[in-house]
Protein backbone atom coordinates (compact mmCIF):
# COMPACT_ATOMS: atom_id res chain seq x y z
CA UNK A 1 0.00 0.00 0.00
CA UNK A 2 1.54 3.25 -1.01
CA UNK A 3 -1.52 5.85 0.30
CA UNK A 4 -2.18 7.13 2.98
CA UNK A 5 -5.29 7.11 4.82
CA UNK A 6 -7.61 9.36 7.11
CA UNK A 7 -10.80 9.25 8.56
CA UNK A 8 -12.85 10.75 11.56
CA UNK A 9 -13.13 7.97 14.45
CA UNK A 10 -15.76 9.29 16.61
CA UNK A 11 -19.50 9.75 15.20
CA UNK A 12 -20.25 12.81 13.52
CA UNK A 13 -22.12 15.72 15.82
CA UNK A 14 -21.83 18.45 18.60
CA UNK A 15 -19.28 16.53 21.43
CA UNK A 16 -16.62 17.69 23.59
CA UNK A 17 -14.09 16.42 21.28
CA UNK A 18 -13.43 14.16 18.01
CA UNK A 19 -10.56 12.01 16.47
CA UNK A 20 -9.40 12.02 13.05
CA UNK A 21 -7.04 9.44 12.69
CA UNK A 22 -3.98 8.79 9.55
CA UNK A 23 -2.34 5.84 8.54
CA UNK A 24 0.15 5.01 5.70
CA UNK A 25 3.64 5.82 4.64
CA UNK A 26 2.75 10.04 4.61
CA UNK A 27 1.16 9.87 7.86
CA UNK A 28 4.75 11.81 9.12
CA UNK A 29 4.27 14.75 6.50
CA UNK A 30 0.58 15.18 6.99
CA UNK A 31 1.28 15.73 10.69
CA UNK A 32 4.67 18.00 10.28
CA UNK A 33 2.02 19.96 7.86
CA UNK A 34 -0.92 20.85 10.16
CA UNK A 35 1.11 20.93 13.51
CA UNK A 36 5.06 21.98 12.50
CA UNK A 37 6.16 19.10 13.87
CA UNK A 38 6.39 15.43 14.73
CA UNK A 39 5.37 14.77 17.72
CA UNK A 40 7.47 12.28 20.68
CA UNK A 41 6.13 8.64 19.54
CA UNK A 42 2.98 7.70 21.77
CA UNK A 43 2.89 10.77 23.74
CA UNK A 44 0.07 13.48 23.51
CA UNK A 45 1.55 16.67 22.58
CA UNK A 46 -0.50 19.70 22.66
CA UNK A 47 0.24 22.29 19.36
CA UNK A 48 -2.00 23.97 17.01
CA UNK A 49 -3.32 22.85 13.33
CA UNK A 50 -2.95 25.22 10.60
CA UNK A 51 -3.91 24.62 7.06
CA UNK A 52 -2.21 25.40 3.98
CA UNK A 53 -2.42 29.25 4.52
CA UNK A 54 -1.65 29.18 7.95
CA UNK A 55 -4.96 29.87 9.62
CA UNK A 56 -4.83 28.22 12.65
CA UNK A 57 -8.05 25.50 12.50
CA UNK A 58 -7.59 24.26 16.20
CA UNK A 59 -5.44 23.34 19.15
CA UNK A 60 -5.58 19.68 19.89
CA UNK A 61 -3.62 16.94 21.08
CA UNK A 62 -1.31 15.29 18.52
CA UNK A 63 -0.64 11.60 19.21
CA UNK A 64 2.49 9.95 16.49
CA UNK A 65 2.84 5.71 16.23
CA UNK A 66 5.18 5.17 13.59
CA UNK A 67 5.04 1.82 12.39
CA UNK A 68 5.35 -1.47 12.79
CA UNK A 69 4.29 -0.57 15.90
CA UNK A 70 0.97 1.15 15.43
CA UNK A 71 -2.63 -0.95 15.19
CA UNK A 72 -2.35 -1.33 11.77
CA UNK A 73 1.37 -1.93 11.35
CA UNK A 74 1.72 1.00 9.33
CA UNK A 75 2.68 4.72 10.54
CA UNK A 76 -0.28 6.13 12.29
CA UNK A 77 -0.83 9.50 13.55
CA UNK A 78 -4.31 10.64 15.75
CA UNK A 79 -5.55 14.12 15.97
CA UNK A 80 -8.04 14.63 19.33
CA UNK A 81 -9.86 17.96 18.12
CA UNK A 82 -12.48 20.08 20.32
CA UNK A 83 -15.84 18.52 18.89
CA UNK A 84 -17.48 21.23 16.61
CA UNK A 85 -18.39 20.28 13.15
CA UNK A 86 -16.93 22.84 11.84
CA UNK A 87 -12.89 21.94 13.49
CA UNK A 88 -13.47 18.61 12.18
CA UNK A 89 -14.40 19.35 8.58
CA UNK A 90 -10.92 21.61 8.51
CA UNK A 91 -8.77 19.34 9.41
CA UNK A 92 -10.36 16.28 7.25
CA UNK A 93 -10.65 19.21 4.46
CA UNK A 94 -6.81 19.58 4.94
CA UNK A 95 -5.64 16.22 5.08
CA UNK A 96 -7.24 16.05 1.61
CA UNK A 97 -5.77 19.16 0.26
CA UNK A 98 -2.53 17.64 1.24
CA UNK A 99 -2.97 14.59 -1.04
CA UNK A 100 -4.36 11.92 1.51
CA UNK A 101 -7.39 9.78 0.50
CA UNK A 102 -10.87 9.33 3.18
CA UNK A 103 -10.67 5.44 4.08
CA UNK A 104 -12.98 3.46 3.48
CA UNK A 105 -15.73 1.31 5.73
CA UNK A 106 -12.88 -0.77 7.72
CA UNK A 107 -10.37 -0.25 5.85
CA UNK A 108 -7.75 0.76 8.89
CA UNK A 109 -8.50 -2.50 10.80
CA UNK A 110 -8.45 -4.14 7.17
CA UNK A 111 -4.28 -2.45 7.09
CA UNK A 112 -3.83 -4.01 10.53
CA UNK A 113 -5.06 -7.60 9.33
CA UNK A 114 -2.71 -7.65 5.95
CA UNK A 115 0.48 -5.90 8.19
CA UNK A 116 -0.04 -9.27 10.33
CA UNK A 117 -1.16 -6.75 13.18
CA UNK A 118 -4.52 -9.29 13.52
CA UNK A 119 -5.99 -11.94 12.43
CA UNK A 120 -9.07 -12.80 11.14
CA UNK A 121 -10.72 -13.58 14.23
CA UNK A 122 -9.46 -10.74 15.87
CA UNK A 123 -10.26 -7.90 13.37
CA UNK A 124 -14.14 -9.44 13.55
CA UNK A 125 -14.31 -9.01 16.96
CA UNK A 126 -12.91 -4.67 15.93
CA UNK A 127 -16.21 -4.97 14.60
CA UNK A 128 -17.91 -6.71 17.11
CA UNK A 129 -16.56 -4.35 19.84
CA UNK A 130 -17.78 -1.56 18.05
CA UNK A 131 -21.31 -2.96 17.80
CA UNK A 132 -21.96 -4.58 21.29
CA UNK A 133 -24.82 -3.32 23.03
CA UNK A 134 -24.38 -5.27 26.26
CA UNK A 135 -22.13 -6.61 28.34
CA UNK A 136 -21.77 -10.03 27.33
CA UNK A 137 -21.41 -9.16 23.69
CA UNK A 138 -18.61 -6.99 24.90
CA UNK A 139 -16.74 -9.70 26.94
CA UNK A 140 -17.18 -12.07 24.41
CA UNK A 141 -15.49 -9.54 21.98
CA UNK A 142 -13.19 -8.75 23.73
CA UNK A 143 -11.66 -12.24 24.46
CA UNK A 144 -11.79 -12.78 20.65
CA UNK A 145 -10.06 -9.58 20.13
CA UNK A 146 -7.18 -10.83 22.93
CA UNK A 147 -6.77 -13.94 20.97
CA UNK A 148 -9.12 -16.29 23.04
CA UNK A 149 -10.69 -17.50 19.83
CA UNK A 150 -7.24 -17.92 18.13
CA UNK A 151 -5.77 -19.56 20.59
CA UNK A 152 -8.20 -22.62 20.25
CA UNK A 153 -7.53 -22.64 16.46
CA UNK A 154 -4.02 -22.53 17.51
CA UNK A 155 -3.84 -25.94 19.24
CA UNK A 156 -6.00 -27.21 16.77
CA UNK A 157 -3.79 -26.21 14.50
CA UNK A 158 -0.95 -28.08 16.30
CA UNK A 159 -3.05 -31.37 16.21
CA UNK A 160 -3.39 -31.35 12.74
CA UNK A 161 0.43 -30.50 11.59
CA UNK A 162 1.33 -32.92 14.62
CA UNK A 163 -0.50 -35.68 12.55
CA UNK A 164 0.48 -34.08 8.73
CA UNK A 165 4.03 -34.36 9.55
CA UNK A 166 4.07 -38.04 10.58
CA UNK A 167 1.62 -38.48 7.78
CA UNK A 168 4.07 -37.27 5.38
CA UNK A 169 7.49 -38.72 6.58
CA UNK A 170 5.40 -42.34 6.16
CA UNK A 171 4.39 -41.18 2.78
CA UNK A 172 7.72 -39.32 1.50
CA UNK A 173 10.31 -41.10 3.39
CA UNK A 174 9.80 -45.01 3.06
CA UNK A 175 13.09 -45.61 2.64
CA UNK A 176 14.46 -44.10 5.86
CA UNK A 177 14.71 -45.96 9.31
CA UNK A 178 11.54 -45.04 10.78
CA UNK A 179 8.63 -47.13 12.52
CA UNK A 180 6.64 -49.06 10.51
CA UNK A 181 3.65 -47.85 12.54
CA UNK A 182 4.70 -43.94 11.92
CA UNK A 183 1.32 -43.31 9.85
CA UNK A 184 -0.88 -45.15 12.61
CA UNK A 185 0.54 -42.27 15.02
CA UNK A 186 -1.08 -39.14 13.68
CA UNK A 187 -4.85 -41.28 14.71
CA UNK A 188 -4.29 -40.10 18.50
CA UNK A 189 -4.01 -36.57 17.76
CA UNK A 190 -6.85 -36.83 14.96
CA UNK A 191 -8.94 -38.49 17.39
CA UNK A 192 -8.64 -35.85 20.21
CA UNK A 193 -9.14 -32.87 17.58
CA UNK A 194 -12.50 -34.48 15.82
CA UNK A 195 -13.66 -34.66 19.77
CA UNK A 196 -12.81 -31.03 19.88
CA UNK A 197 -14.18 -30.04 16.61
CA UNK A 198 -17.27 -31.69 17.51
CA UNK A 199 -17.92 -30.18 20.82
CA UNK A 200 -17.02 -26.41 19.56
CA UNK A 201 -19.32 -27.04 16.68
CA UNK A 202 -22.91 -28.47 19.40
CA UNK A 203 -21.74 -24.87 21.38
CA UNK A 204 -21.45 -23.11 17.97
CA UNK A 205 -25.22 -21.56 18.45
CA UNK A 206 -24.21 -20.25 21.95
CA UNK A 207 -21.92 -17.59 19.79
CA UNK A 208 -23.96 -16.43 17.52
CA UNK A 209 -26.98 -15.67 19.90
CA UNK A 210 -24.67 -13.97 22.42
CA UNK A 211 -23.73 -11.36 19.29
CA UNK A 212 -27.49 -11.52 17.66
CA UNK A 213 -29.71 -11.83 20.54
CA UNK A 214 -31.61 -14.38 22.50
CA UNK A 215 -34.96 -14.70 20.57
CA UNK A 216 -38.12 -14.90 22.69
CA UNK A 217 -41.56 -15.63 21.07
CA UNK A 218 -44.86 -14.30 22.94
CA UNK A 219 -47.30 -16.41 21.23
CA UNK A 220 -51.18 -17.07 21.97
CA UNK A 221 -54.68 -16.90 20.96
CA UNK A 222 -56.05 -13.17 20.08
CA UNK A 223 -56.68 -11.06 22.89
CA UNK A 224 -54.60 -13.28 25.55
CA UNK A 225 -52.46 -10.35 26.54
CA UNK A 226 -49.33 -10.79 24.57
CA UNK A 227 -49.17 -7.10 23.79
CA UNK A 228 -49.73 -5.60 27.23
CA UNK A 229 -47.06 -8.32 28.35
CA UNK A 230 -44.46 -6.66 25.51
CA UNK A 231 -45.20 -3.38 26.78
CA UNK A 232 -44.71 -4.50 30.47
CA UNK A 233 -41.09 -6.08 30.01
CA UNK A 234 -40.19 -3.20 27.50
CA UNK A 235 -41.62 -0.38 29.86
CA UNK A 236 -42.77 1.36 26.69
CA UNK A 237 -45.21 0.95 24.30
CA UNK A 238 -44.07 -0.50 21.86
CA UNK A 239 -46.98 -2.13 20.87
CA UNK A 240 -50.76 -1.39 20.39
CA UNK A 241 -52.99 -2.58 22.71
CA UNK A 242 -56.81 -2.68 21.96
CA UNK A 243 -59.81 -4.61 23.31
CA UNK A 244 -60.44 -5.69 19.30
CA UNK A 245 -58.74 -9.25 18.48
CA UNK A 246 -56.28 -9.71 15.93
CA UNK A 247 -54.78 -5.97 16.79
CA UNK A 248 -51.11 -7.29 16.16
CA UNK A 249 -50.81 -8.31 12.42
CA UNK A 250 -47.01 -8.12 12.07
CA UNK A 251 -44.38 -9.37 14.51
CA UNK A 252 -43.15 -6.33 16.41
CA UNK A 253 -39.68 -6.85 17.88
CA UNK A 254 -37.82 -5.02 20.90
CA UNK A 255 -34.49 -5.74 22.38
CA UNK A 256 -34.41 -6.22 25.84
CA UNK A 257 -30.98 -6.74 27.85
CA UNK A 258 -31.76 -9.72 30.59
CA UNK A 259 -28.75 -10.18 33.42
CA UNK A 260 -26.30 -8.55 30.97
CA UNK A 261 -27.09 -10.60 27.69
CA UNK A 262 -29.18 -9.19 24.66
CA UNK A 263 -32.46 -10.52 23.78
CA UNK A 264 -35.32 -10.27 21.29
CA UNK A 265 -38.80 -10.15 22.29
CA UNK A 266 -41.02 -10.82 19.79
CA UNK A 267 -44.81 -10.08 19.97
CA UNK A 268 -47.02 -12.09 17.47
CA UNK A 269 -50.29 -12.15 15.89
CA UNK A 270 -52.87 -14.15 17.88
CA UNK A 271 -53.01 -17.47 16.48
CA UNK A 272 -56.61 -18.43 14.90
CA UNK A 273 -58.23 -19.59 11.65
CA UNK A 274 -59.05 -16.75 9.80
CA UNK A 275 -60.02 -15.93 6.12
CA UNK A 276 -59.05 -12.23 6.73
CA UNK A 277 -56.12 -12.15 4.34
CA UNK A 278 -53.79 -10.01 6.30
CA UNK A 279 -54.56 -11.23 9.29
CA UNK A 280 -53.42 -14.55 8.19
CA UNK A 281 -49.96 -13.58 6.60
CA UNK A 282 -49.67 -11.92 10.29
CA UNK A 283 -50.85 -15.60 11.64
CA UNK A 284 -48.44 -17.28 9.27
CA UNK A 285 -45.29 -14.68 10.50
CA UNK A 286 -46.26 -15.49 14.07
CA UNK A 287 -46.33 -18.99 13.27
CA UNK A 288 -42.36 -18.97 11.49
CA UNK A 289 -41.47 -16.58 14.11
CA UNK A 290 -42.38 -19.32 17.08
CA UNK A 291 -40.56 -22.32 15.24
CA UNK A 292 -37.15 -20.19 15.40
CA UNK A 293 -37.14 -18.89 17.86
CA UNK A 294 -34.72 -20.13 21.23
CA UNK A 295 -37.90 -19.80 24.04
CA UNK A 296 -41.28 -19.35 23.47
CA UNK A 297 -43.84 -17.54 26.11
CA UNK A 298 -47.43 -19.17 25.40
CA UNK A 299 -49.80 -16.57 26.54
CA UNK A 300 -52.77 -17.75 28.00
CA UNK A 301 -55.90 -15.43 28.71
CA UNK A 302 -56.49 -17.34 32.38
CA UNK A 303 -59.88 -15.57 32.64
CA UNK A 304 -61.29 -16.87 29.37
CA UNK A 305 -63.28 -19.96 29.48
CA UNK A 306 -63.80 -20.50 25.58
CA UNK A 307 -60.89 -22.77 24.65
CA UNK A 308 -59.08 -20.10 22.54
CA UNK A 309 -55.77 -21.45 24.51
CA UNK A 310 -56.11 -24.27 21.88
CA UNK A 311 -55.49 -21.99 19.09
CA UNK A 312 -51.54 -21.61 20.06
CA UNK A 313 -50.93 -24.99 21.79
CA UNK A 314 -49.46 -26.75 18.68
CA UNK A 315 -46.60 -23.73 18.88
CA UNK A 316 -45.30 -24.70 22.72
CA UNK A 317 -42.06 -26.80 22.93
CA UNK A 318 -40.64 -28.81 25.88
CA UNK A 319 -38.91 -26.38 28.14
CA UNK A 320 -41.03 -23.30 26.96
CA UNK A 321 -43.01 -20.88 29.52
CA UNK A 322 -46.69 -21.60 30.09
CA UNK A 323 -47.70 -17.82 31.15
CA UNK A 324 -51.09 -17.69 32.43
CA UNK A 325 -52.30 -13.97 32.09
CA UNK A 326 -54.76 -11.42 33.83
CA UNK A 327 -54.00 -13.39 36.76
CA UNK A 328 -55.65 -10.29 38.20
CA UNK A 329 -59.38 -11.37 36.76
CA UNK A 330 -61.80 -13.92 37.88
CA UNK A 331 -60.39 -17.06 36.97
CA UNK A 332 -62.04 -19.31 34.16
CA UNK A 333 -61.40 -22.63 33.19
CA UNK A 334 -58.95 -22.14 30.37
CA UNK A 335 -56.22 -21.98 32.72
CA UNK A 336 -57.01 -25.31 33.90
CA UNK A 337 -57.15 -26.98 31.00
CA UNK A 338 -54.00 -25.56 29.20
CA UNK A 339 -52.06 -26.16 32.46
CA UNK A 340 -52.74 -30.12 32.48
CA UNK A 341 -49.61 -30.25 29.86
CA UNK A 342 -46.01 -30.79 31.02
CA UNK A 343 -44.91 -27.03 30.60
CA UNK A 344 -43.57 -25.22 33.55
CA UNK A 345 -46.35 -22.30 33.91
CA UNK A 346 -46.21 -18.49 35.47
CA UNK A 347 -49.55 -17.06 36.44
CA UNK A 348 -48.89 -12.64 36.30
CA UNK A 349 -50.96 -9.65 35.50
CA UNK A 350 -48.93 -7.75 33.58
CA UNK A 351 -50.44 -4.85 35.51
CA UNK A 352 -48.77 -5.63 38.43
CA UNK A 353 -44.59 -4.63 38.65
CA UNK A 354 -44.46 -8.18 40.85
CA UNK A 355 -45.23 -10.13 38.44
CA UNK A 356 -43.38 -8.52 35.98
CA UNK A 357 -40.25 -8.88 37.56
CA UNK A 358 -40.81 -12.39 38.61
CA UNK A 359 -41.43 -13.34 34.70
CA UNK A 360 -38.34 -10.90 33.99
CA UNK A 361 -35.97 -13.19 36.72
CA UNK A 362 -37.55 -16.13 35.32
CA UNK A 363 -36.26 -14.95 31.49
CA UNK A 364 -32.74 -14.04 32.88
CA UNK A 365 -32.27 -17.39 34.18
CA UNK A 366 -33.24 -18.88 31.38
CA UNK A 367 -30.91 -16.72 29.27
CA UNK A 368 -28.15 -17.15 31.74
CA UNK A 369 -28.08 -21.04 31.86
CA UNK A 370 -28.29 -20.81 27.83
CA UNK A 371 -25.90 -18.35 26.93
CA UNK A 372 -23.16 -18.54 29.75
CA UNK A 373 -20.29 -21.15 29.94
CA UNK A 374 -17.01 -21.72 31.30
CA UNK A 375 -15.09 -20.07 28.34
CA UNK A 376 -16.77 -18.50 24.84
CA UNK A 377 -17.68 -20.38 22.60
CA UNK A 378 -15.28 -21.27 19.38
CA UNK A 379 -17.35 -19.97 16.53
CA UNK A 380 -19.21 -16.94 17.04
CA UNK A 381 -20.07 -16.28 13.50
CA UNK A 382 -21.23 -18.31 10.62
CA UNK A 383 -18.41 -18.43 8.83
CA UNK A 384 -16.52 -20.07 12.07
CA UNK A 385 -19.34 -22.66 12.05
CA UNK A 386 -18.93 -23.49 8.43
CA UNK A 387 -15.34 -23.97 8.50
CA UNK A 388 -15.70 -26.14 11.74
CA UNK A 389 -17.85 -28.53 10.02
CA UNK A 390 -15.48 -28.92 7.07
CA UNK A 391 -12.82 -29.32 9.21
CA UNK A 392 -14.55 -32.24 11.11
CA UNK A 393 -15.62 -33.69 8.12
CA UNK A 394 -12.25 -33.95 6.83
CA UNK A 395 -10.82 -34.74 9.75
CA UNK A 396 -13.45 -38.18 10.70
CA UNK A 397 -12.58 -38.90 6.47
CA UNK A 398 -8.64 -38.96 7.44
CA UNK A 399 -9.12 -41.23 10.45
CA UNK A 400 -11.18 -43.45 8.13
CA UNK A 401 -8.94 -43.79 5.53
CA UNK A 402 -6.37 -47.12 5.01
CA UNK A 403 -4.04 -45.30 2.80
CA UNK A 404 -1.73 -42.23 4.51
CA UNK A 405 -1.73 -40.59 1.08
CA UNK A 406 -5.23 -39.98 1.41
CA UNK A 407 -5.56 -39.67 4.79
CA UNK A 408 -2.87 -36.70 4.41
CA UNK A 409 -4.98 -35.49 1.68
CA UNK A 410 -7.62 -35.11 4.14
CA UNK A 411 -5.79 -33.51 6.95
CA UNK A 412 -4.42 -31.04 4.58
CA UNK A 413 -7.91 -29.73 3.64
CA UNK A 414 -8.70 -29.84 7.16
CA UNK A 415 -6.49 -27.32 7.68
CA UNK A 416 -7.34 -25.05 5.04
CA UNK A 417 -10.96 -25.26 6.60
CA UNK A 418 -9.31 -24.01 9.86
CA UNK A 419 -7.07 -21.69 7.85
CA UNK A 420 -9.93 -19.55 6.93
CA UNK A 421 -10.23 -18.65 10.38
CA UNK A 422 -7.36 -18.02 11.95
CA UNK A 423 -4.97 -17.76 9.05
CA UNK A 424 -2.12 -19.28 10.65
CA UNK A 425 -1.51 -22.85 9.22
CA UNK A 426 2.22 -22.49 7.65
CA UNK A 427 3.28 -25.58 5.04
CA UNK A 428 6.80 -24.86 6.24
CA UNK A 429 5.57 -25.39 9.82
CA UNK A 430 4.89 -28.89 8.58
CA UNK A 431 8.11 -29.40 7.36
CA UNK A 432 9.79 -28.38 10.80
CA UNK A 433 8.07 -30.84 12.38
CA UNK A 434 9.13 -33.75 10.09
CA UNK A 435 12.65 -33.12 10.58
CA UNK A 436 12.85 -32.62 14.29
CA UNK A 437 10.63 -35.55 14.84
CA UNK A 438 11.86 -38.17 12.64
CA UNK A 439 15.34 -36.91 11.66
CA UNK A 440 15.83 -37.28 8.13
CA UNK A 441 18.33 -37.60 6.11
CA UNK A 442 20.93 -38.49 9.10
Amino acid sequence: MTDTIFAPATAPGRAALAVVRVSGPRAGAAVRALAGRVPSPRRASLGKLKDSNGIVIDEALILWFPGPGSYTGEDCAEFHLHGGLAVVESVVEALAAAGLRLAEPGEFTRRAFQNGRLDLAQAEAVADLIDAETTAQARQALDQLSGGLSRRYDGWRDLLIESLAVLEAAVDFPDEDLPEDVAARARPHLRELLEDLRAALADADRGRRVREGFRIALIGAPNAGKSSLLNALAGREAAIVTATPGTTRDVIEVPLVLAGYKALLADTAGVRDTVEIIEAEGVRRARAWARDADLRLWVVDASDSAGHWREAAGLARPGDLLVLNKSDLARGTDAGAASAGDLESLSVAATSETDMAALRGWLEIRVVSALSGSEFPAATRLRHAESLTEAAQRVARALAQPEPELAAEDVRLAARALERVSGRVDPEQVLDRVFSSFCIGK
